[in-house]
């Protein structure tokens, strides 16, 4: 167990006091490591280091599993002295303020994409146990649901749902149904524009025969603007008054913004969590319910992935439909075979797979990454680090691809910034 806390967080961690805390020893009886993913300048992560302090300290006080968690905190503080000041205030270690390099090894891993996030993770594999832990602390201020895993989907959802005319149905109707679990609000402008859009993605699914339904989690501030956001869909809801519910829901799937459409299969198991990119690029349904693939071409709507971890982005010259093809064919068996590594340790794909044409939107991350104008130009980009790999040579094989990708993962690779 230890051995493997070393490898995630280094051989030392800090505390409050500056002194160094054996990764090794206090890792002995764990169970559970809370990464605790922050910055002392960003208001709510202030706020909710006090709440997660008082969390702790009854946790550390009455649990019967007070030995088996610890909180470690992941700080993207730029300046020492700020990082050193909020250190202070907390009861728990933290990595090295110099330790950058493992600092945005665990930001990727975990994908974290916003502040203040608190994610529970095995202390024996490092697999997520939930991603939401900011609900925990404050749905389970007593620590009562002790260690947190996922529970079913159908567990999770159970009871009344309702129809925008009032109606009510138990969750059991959607059983064997695909189902799109989406998260969203009314005061949210990117949630009304994709709510056009799913009305009728929801409708050319239901028309083709699928067995498919939709269950909007709201994020409304009131009933009353839930009640008028409800009014625009034909799909089935979490009564706002069940707040507990649509938390518990949050918490299962670590929703960290909105909009976001998760897509279960029939047994409840998740097929993917992109089902807004997947809406907006698929507008015909043609590829429902949306299973993951290996490769995507770079477009305006999937481009929000490139901040998600890192990516291995494969320029070509093509301007036409369907000229990337080829280049997709060369990289897709590579992809395919980490999807199959990865899948079987049921962890998430360290690297995402793109080819990009000659486009717009390609120009412009040219440009944002200061990449060089060649075609073929084969690169690995790190938003979230600002970090960049480019391997530029004549001819782009499948063995060189393959070669570029196993030296990434092995952190061979020297970076250069964007």
């Amino acid at each position: 167990m230890s051995e493997f806390l070393v490898s995630l967080l280094g051989e030392r961690l800090v505390d409050r006091e500056k002194a160094e805390v054996d990764v090794q020893s206090a890792g002995a009886k764990l169970s559970l490591v809370g990464l605790f993913f922050g910055c002392s300048l960003n208001a709510p992560c202030k706020q909710f280091n006090g709440s997660l302090c008082e969390f702790y300290g009854r946790f550390k006080k009455a649990s019967e599993h007070k030995d088996k968690l610890e909180i470690v905190f992941v700080s993207s503080d730029q300046d020492q002295k700020h990082w050193q000041d909020f250190l202070q205030e907390m009861p728990w270690p933290a990595l090295p303020f110099k330790d950058r390099h493992k600092k945005m090894k665990l930001w990727n891993k975990y994908k974290v994409t916003s502040i203040p996030s608190l994610v529970f993770v095995d202390a024996t594999t490092g697999k997520v146990v939930c991603r939401n832990g900011l609900l925990v602390v404050r749905d389970d201020p007593k620590g009562l649901e002790f260690p947190w895993g996922p529970k079913p989907f159908a567990e999770v959802v159970a009871g009344p749902l309702l129809r925008n005319n009032r109606q009510t149905t138990d969750s059991s109707s959607l059983e064997g149904h695909y189902v799109g679990v989406y998260f969203s609000a009314h005061w949210c402008p990117p949630c009304r524009s994709l709510t056009r859009v799913l009305v009728e993605t929801y409708r050319a699914v239901k028309e083709s025969g699928q067995k498919f339904e939709i269950v909007f989690v709201s994020a409304d501030r009131s009933e009353e603007s839930f009640q008028q956001y409800f009014s625009e869909m034909p799909w089935l809801a979490v009564p706002y008054s069940d707040e507990a519910r649509r938390s518990r829901l949050n918490r299962l799937y670590g929703i960290q913004g909105i909009p976001t459409l998760i897509l279960l299969d029939a047994e409840g198991h998740m097929i993917t969590r992109q089902g807004r990119v997947e809406v907006l690029n698929d507008p015909e349904c043609r590829l429902f319910p949306w299973h993951p693939r290996p490769v995507l071409e770079l477009s305006e709507s999937n481009a929000v992935q490139l901040h998600e971890g890192p990516c291995l982005v494969l320029f070509v010259d093509a301007e036409e439909e369907g000229e990337l093809e080829p280049a997709k064919e060369l990289i897709q068996p590579i992809a395919e075979k980490l999807m199959v590594k990865y899948k079987a340790k049921e962890e998430e794909m360290p690297l995402l797979f793109f080819v990009a044409g000659e486009d717009d939107m390609s120009d412009s991350l040219r440009d944002y990454t200061n990449l060089p104008e060649a075609a073929p130009l084969l690169t690995i980009l790190d938003m979230s680090a600002r970090a960049k790999y480019v391997r530029d040579v004549e001819e782009i094989t499948p063995a060189e691809v393959e070669q570029f990708v196993s030296d990434f993962l092995a952190e061979k690779l020297k970076p250069e910034p964007i």
